[in-house]
């Protein structure tokens, strides 16, 4: 089985998206990269019954390699993602409630609160286009830039990572900076750190979570 690592990891957190609220039914979807490859959580499988053998491997070029099922309708998502950045090696998509708010809303988030620094200097939004198709992904690659996560406009949000653990943290923190955000805005404007408190942010997140051992980008495998 091809990529057989990834495909274990990827219904393992396709469980833990669904055991986080971050997704519902099948909404959503994931996938990791492996060097000319991506393993992506198929299409209308719900994740509590997902097994590796479900997970489809393709081409950088979206041609199947390995799997019976049809991949997300988001493949191109996907893939537009891991082609625009190298440094990537996972992708997680989610219609988490609060961020689906801020997406909904046309409404970026700007630091305000130091862990949206861990996806960039802001979270932008992504220009409205239908879902599953080649201008959608365009729009959420284009828009995200060299920041780890991207709302998309009236749909949801993407974050991407070193590993599917990093883009899964990103998704949880993103989640939870826009449900303090809307709540803020509810009360009056939330104060926004300045470049040089953000600079300084972004310096210390440098070690955040040094302690932990985060695990290495999976390496290219074959069949």
């Amino acid at each position: 089985m091809m990529l057989e690592s990834a495909r274990y990891e990827i219904v393992l957190y396709g469980r833990k998206l669904l055991e986080s609220g971050l997704v519902t039914g099948t909404g959503g979807n994931l996938s990791i990269r492996s060097g000319r490859f991506a393993a992506l959580s198929p299409s209308c499988v719900e994740y509590g019954l997902m097994k590796p053998e479900d997970v489809v491997v393709v081409d950088m070029d979206g041609r199947v390699q390995d799997g019976r099922l049809k991949p997300t309708s988001e493949m191109f998502l996907h893939l537009a993602l891991y082609l625009s950045r190298p440094d990537i090696t996972a992708v997680v998509h989610t219609h988490s409630p609060y961020a689906c708010v801020m997406a909904c809303l046309g409404r970026e988030i700007p630091v305000f609160h130091y862990l949206v620094a861990l996806a960039g200097r802001r979270i932008p939004v992504a220009p409205y286009a239908c879902f599953g198709t080649p201008e959608f992904a365009r729009s959420a690659a284009g828009s995200m830039g060299e920041g780890k996560a991207v709302l998309l406009a009236n749909h949801g949000m993407v974050s991407v990572g070193r590993s599917l653990s990093e883009a899964f943290r990103i998704a949880e923190n993103v989640e939870f900076a826009a449900m303090v955000y809307s709540r803020a805005l509810a009360l009056g404007e939330p104060r926004v750190l300045s470049e040089a408190e953000v600079d300084r942010v972004m310096d210390a997140l440098k070690d955040y979570g040094s302690s932990v051992i985060m695990p290495e980008p999976l390496k290219e495998e074959d069949q």
